[in-house]
């Protein structure tokens, strides 16, 4: 049977394009279409088709384009297939493509229901002025499409209450590809990470994501402040300069690593007294590679993180975000303390690549 795989845009890292990823392995004859691909070095281009997007400047603005998604994705052009995979986390669920695909059954991977109009207050991008007014009709055209699908998977169980919320549909779960046997081996470092791994801190909290406000790396800081720890944060983006001044003013040493290799990170993961996930996300798979290197999760009781987190046994789960600031969260890095490291890492096994792979035969046609 020949299908097509589906992703919204296909981008040089990423846990959505972890899954497409294994989807590409999984079925090696499937096309991939996308709007566009800024990955050509990860996915072979001889398989990427992309859409008229990615001849324009509207490719590298995504919130500019989110009007014009929808109709690009329901005028996909004639395709061959039996069935077709749609790896969705805003439009991709509403692909639609003339000839023999057309009546092809659509399976459909949610990441998240499109969070800029469904979930604005956890995606800061969801409360411009602009994707407020569209939100409406399109919450509307989301809805109706997303009865589409023959089938539908979440990655998480909390993306699949969401799913059931807006859009009335009960979808399974399978939860996103994580390597976590081969975390729990170290990677060679080049000569310029080996010499990071010797500057940072004796004891150090870690967070590490995108530098952008809903990854509460801010929370980060401040625990660091009311643990007396260092912290070190990995990543990048544009609230870099925010959080240094952050930690100046309360006191924290701070190191950041800029855009660390996946060796690198794995080091760090290592070498930290806790990883600090304070963002409430669809799943999370960074907390994830932390607890397979055997690195205990400090998280929140909400979000995807409090399924792959287990309280007492991987890491310790907060209520409240404000209470990363004081004696709530000393009493939890006293508690990770005392955590058997080596549980902490066979507890993440349920999340590997093997995992994924078994669940996904059993979803999609051969």
């Amino acid at each position: 049977m020949t299908g097509i795989i589906v992703h919204e845009w296909l981008e040089r890292f990423g846990g959505a394009e972890n899954v497409v990823d294994r989807f590409a392995a999984l079925y090696p004859q499937a096309p991939i279409q996308a709007l566009w691909n800024d990955a050509p070095g990860r996915f072979d281009p001889a398989r990427v088709h992309e859409t008229w997007l990615a001849r324009t400047p509207l490719r590298r603005r995504k919130a500019l384009a989110l009007p014009f998604q929808p109709s690009t994705w329901r005028h996909l052009g004639s395709a061959d297939a039996d069935w077709i995979v749609c790896s969705s986390h805003l439009f991709a669920h509403h692909a639609r493509f003339a000839g023999t695909a057309r009546d092809a059954p659509k399976h459909v991977y949610v990441h998240t229901p499109a969070r800029y109009i469904w979930n604005p207050e956890l995606d800061d991008r969801g409360r411009s002025a602009a994707v407020r007014a569209a939100a409406p009709a399109l919450r509307a055209i989301d809805r109706s499409r997303a009865e589409e699908a023959a089938s539908m998977m979440a990655n998480s169980e909390a993306v699949r209450e969401r799913i059931r919320e807006h859009w009335g549909v009960d979808a399974g779960v399978i939860h996103p590809p994580v390597d976590v046997v081969g975390l729990r081996r170290p990677a060679p470092l080049s000569a310029a990470e080996s010499a990071v791994l010797d500057g940072l801190p004796s004891e150090f909290l870690l967070g590490a994501s995108r530098f952008v406000p809903y990854k509460r790396l801010d929370t980060v800081v401040r625990a660091g402040a009311a643990a007396g720890l260092p912290v070190v944060l990995a990543g990048g983006g544009p609230e870099r300069d925010a959080l240094v001044a952050l930690a100046a003013e309360r006191g924290v040493r701070i190191v950041l690593v800029d855009s660390p290799s996946h060796a690198l990170l794995a080091e760090l993961y290592r070498r930290s007294i806790a990883y600090v996930f304070p963002a409430v996300e669809d799943f999370g798979i960074m907390p994830v590679e932390a607890m397979a290197t055997g690195t205990p999760v400090i998280g929140r009781t909400t979000g995807g993180v409090s399924e792959s987190v287990q309280d007492g046994v991987s890491g310790v789960l907060i209520e409240d975000l404000d209470a990363f600031e004081g004696a709530e969260f000393r009493a939890a890095l006293d508690r990770v303390a005392a955590l058997d490291r080596s549980a902490v890492a066979a507890s993440a096994l349920r999340f590997d690549t093997a995992e994924f792979d078994r669940a996904v035969r059993e979803w999609l046609p051969a």
